[in-house]
């Protein structure tokens, strides 16, 4: 989609009701659904986290940034998510936390990024993790900078690629919590996108098939 017709969706966003658990939940196993159905994640005192879902012009054409994690011993290691990380000291609030972090991990300044809103929160049981997603664009061509300690590689994915049906699959997997069963996502070019990014990715698909 051209960059300039996306903009003027933007406002639409902002004031859009987000469809949050039924998004989700087409991105949620059905093995995870049961443990989300029994888990209070307030019980568990969640750490938290924030992500920046940023889109930004590529020759004209509206793109979504994704990274890919370097790998670590953890549970996230190696997988695609949204450049974002856990809040420090000098941070006032979560969004806060997502500009920083989006500036770190790809190079990307704060005032580079005009926030929209926030997105519905995203609980994560392997790494108790209670995720807040932001959506951010900016107005100009972006030259990344990865943090090669953390970031293995960029992702640009386009809105158009984004909005195509054909882009949700499904895959069998093994995970820190079952074997060989049937995960939902979204298959990014020659990466399959799972869990908690790809429960984020369907909230924003649902909205923007919304206001588009």
């Amino acid at each position: 989609m051209d960059f300039d017709n996306f903009l003027q969706f933007t406002p639409k966003i902002l004031n859009v009701g987000l469809p949050a658990t039924i998004a989700h939940a087409k991105m949620t196993p059905s093995n995870r659904m049961d443990l989300l159905k029994k888990l209070n994640p307030n019980n568990v005192n969640p750490k938290k986290a924030a992500v920046m879902m940023l889109f930004y012009p590529k020759n004209n054409q509206t793109h979504l940034v994704l990274i890919l994690r370097n790998s670590y011993k953890g549970v996230h290691s190696s997988q695609i998510a949204f450049p974002g990380g856990k809040p420090e000291l000098i941070d006032v609030d979560l969004k806060e936390t997502a500009l920083r972090e989006t500036h770190e991990e790809i190079g990307i300044l704060p005032n580079k990024i005009e926030v929209i809103r926030s997105f519905t929160e995203v609980y994560i049981p392997p790494s108790n993790y209670m995720v807040q997603p932001y959506l951010g664009i900016s107005r100009e061509e972006l030259n990344f900078v990865r943090q090669e300690e953390e970031v293995a590689g960029i992702i640009e994915l386009p809105l158009v690629d984004f909005l195509d049906e054909r882009i949700i699959q499904n895959k069998k997997m093994n995970t820190s919590y079952a074997s060989n069963f049937e995960v939902p996502g979204f298959l990014v070019k020659e990466h399959f996108v799972w869990g908690a990014t790809a429960m984020m990715l369907s909230e924003l698909k649902e909205t923007l098939k919304i206001v588009l």
